[in-house]
């Protein structure tokens, strides 16, 4: 972290108001630190920023840049808390590769983290039961081979990553732990109903984000921060996606910023493996299990061991009541007539197997009225 008056000089940089990353990135290549942009000429700047923009730098902060530099510096204060700038030597080598990285880190929790060998795992967020699984179980097993997960905090995809690399680190103090990438503040939790994760993550990972203390959440700003999510990482996998995804978003960054990109596959039939199939078609690398991409990324720090347990369902036992409805639902979505067809029998009967297959963790019910089994 740098010193308090260096530290003043960034925030103040980054608050001034006409002056976007790209300005701030350009001013920093020309004049070194922030120090040096407040005490340059007036021609000097001009030359650069243009006669408002230059004038604006020169004038002393406002209340609001001085009020926002007091409330970091007592944020940052706490020791869980870090605000890393790009000429710290703790600011992610990963993220000095891409052509925009962000000029100030606001990071809670362990920093060390950034600098860890890491995976992108991301999809969908109105995801399938097949999709949560997958993810989890699939984060699991790469964090506890010794890579840090890292994911948006979003619901769905995101949220099971998370969770899948907590539940190795619990089991592991070795394994790779979880970072999460917003799109607010890091003293702001989004969505709300991710704030017991968050909390966990901040104490066992790490919250990351580029945004000032007390950035709400701007729908602009998520797209925006998928290009560290990918930057941090080696590679991305995208385990669910439709076309329109949120995470196709992040698959053309990772894809522009050289990492490699991995993705699951799904039915054909399924609009959540539409984008995934689209990723391998223009060149991801189909994957199967985790040990696929350990492969490919060449990497063994630690013995790749199960993942643990998830909460996937227990297989029925063939004699079970509705083992029969299973065996003919397949895994592709499937509606109640043709499988009552399949099945041979009466709807409800049927209906009462579905209910029963759909509360142990066997079947999923998707939008329409489909039903598709869960591996």
């Amino acid at each position: 972290m740098p010193a308090p008056d260096d530290l003043a000089d960034w925030l103040r940089l980054e608050q001034t108001p006409g002056v976007g990353a790209e300005t701030a990135r350009k001013l920093l290549s020309i004049f070194g630190l922030p120090h040096n942009i407040f005490n340059s000429s007036l021609s000097a700047l001009q030359e650069i920023t243009g006669s408002r923009i230059a004038h604006i730098l020169l004038d002393p902060p406002s209340d609001a840049i001085t009020a926002q530099i007091a409330r970091t510096r007592e944020w940052a204060a706490h020791s869980e808390n870090h605000v890393c700038t790009l000429a710290d030597t703790s600011y992610p080598k990963a993220l000095l590769e891409i052509h925009d990285p962000p000029i100030l880190l606001y990071a809670k929790g362990r920093i060390e983290l950034l600098s860890q060998p890491s995976l992108a795992v991301v999809g969908s967020r109105n995801a399938s039961a097949q999709g949560i699984s997958n993810a989890e179980q699939f984060a699991a097993t790469l964090s506890a081979s010794g890579l840090t997960i890292i994911s948006g905090l979003a619901l769905g995809i995101d949220t099971a990553a998370h969770q899948g690399a907590l539940q190795a680190l619990s089991h592991d103090p070795q394994a790779g732990s979880t970072i999460a990438v917003i799109g607010t503040g890091a003293d702001i939790v989004y969505p709300a109903r991710n704030r017991a994760l968050a909390h966990q993550i901040a104490e066992h990972g790490c919250i990351l984000s580029e945004y000032p203390l007390g950035m709400p959440a701007i729908a602009s700003n998520f797209p925006r921060r998928n290009r560290i999510i990918s930057g941090l990482a080696r590679g991305v996998l995208v385990v669910e996606a439709a076309l329109q995804s949120g995470s196709l978003i992040t698959a053309r960054m990772a894809a522009e910023q050289g990492r490699d990109m991995f993705a699951i596959p799904g039915s054909i039939h399924s609009p959540l493996a539409k984008g995934c199939h689209l990723l391998i078609k223009q060149g991801a690398k189909l994957v199967e299990s985790a040990q696929d991409i350990l492969e490919d990324l060449e990497y063994a720090s630690a013995p790749v061991q199960a993942a643990t347990d998830t909460g996937t369902a227990i297989a029925p036992a063939d004699d079970a009541p509705y083992a029969q409805v299973l065996q003919h639902m397949g895994y592709d979505a499937v509606d109640v007539d043709t499988l009552g067809q399949r099945c041979q029998l009466d709807m409800a009967e049927l209906h009462a197997h579905l209910l029963a297959l759909e509360l142990d963790g066997h079947a999923e019910i998707l939008p329409g009225g489909l039903y598709r089994r869960v591996a």
